[in-house]
């Protein structure tokens, strides 16, 4: 199973050298994994991830806006893929997937915080959250019935941030805009559940181990923070309905 973080951007595409910087911070510092294939959507690029060829990489960007960047499998991957002149502006995001597994060792899960959170601040990212897939896919995307009568489809919840949030994971980063929104509610959550990183930057976690989601105990955790933080501010899942609440943020040029 997947254990994927999100980043979201910005509108507009991020300069090549910030992309440089990014993918020298996470393959030479980071090391988030070894890699070995990129590209599109065939990943014909071959790299050796002892001599990592970021020209090669930061070129293909410059010229796709938005790559993709693998392993020797698909357990590790990142995808960079910010909002283009045609896409909705608040659309962009960068994803990194691993295994969940990685999540059950403590100095794992303090570096993805430092990580992350130095990641939103190279990015001017406003938002970052963590979680496995199964439970991203269920806070994120939704079946409805196809006018045709005979199908389904699958549509999202929010289509991105500025639409609100789709409901509390288990790690949810939340910037300036979001900090803004919650104001008061956020500053008083339980120490517990939150941890104020500097820069604007506020970790709200529910529970300690991603795999913890979906659980009984997860659920109400997740349910507790959500009505603390206010309820209009989330997806409604029961009922179906947009936040009502969302982050105010500046105008698209």
């Amino acid at each position: 199973m997947h254990l994927t973080t999100y980043f979201s951007l910005p509108p507009g595409v991020p300069r090549g050298s910030v992309v440089r910087e990014f993918l020298q911070r996470i393959f030479e510092e980071y090391r988030w994994f070894r890699p070995v294939r990129y590209g599109r959507a065939s990943l014909p690029g071959r790299l050796d991830p002892d001599r990592i060829d970021f020209d090669a990489l930061v070129g293909l960007y410059e010229r796709s806006c938005d790559i993709t960047v693998t392993a020797r499998t698909d357990r590790d991957f990142l995808i960079i893929f910010p909002s283009k002149a045609d896409d909705p502006p608040f659309t962009g995001r960068i994803t990194w997937a691993t295994s969940s597994t990685e999540a059950k060792k403590p100095s794992w899960r303090a570096a993805h915080l430092r990580q992350v959170f130095e990641v939103m601040k190279l990015l001017g990212s406003p938002l970052a959250w963590a979680g496995v897939d199964s439970d991203l896919d269920a806070k994120q995307q939704r079946r409805v019935p196809d006018p045709n009568g005979l199908s389904e489809f699958e549509t999202h919840t929010v289509r991105d941030y500025s639409e609100g949030l789709a409901g509390v994971l288990w790690r949810n980063f939340f910037g300036p805009p979001f900090v803004r929104m919650f104001g008061e509610r956020l500053a008083t959550l339980p120490s517990e559940l939150k941890q104020d990183l500097g820069d604007g930057i506020v970790l709200v976690q529910p529970y300690e181990l991603p795999g913890q989601a979906g659980t009984p105990e997860g659920i109400e955790c997740e349910r507790q923070i959500i009505t603390h933080l206010g309820p209009e501010c989330f997806y409604d899942h029961e009922h179906h309905i947009k936040p009502t609440r969302r982050p105010e943020l500046p105008p698209v040029a």
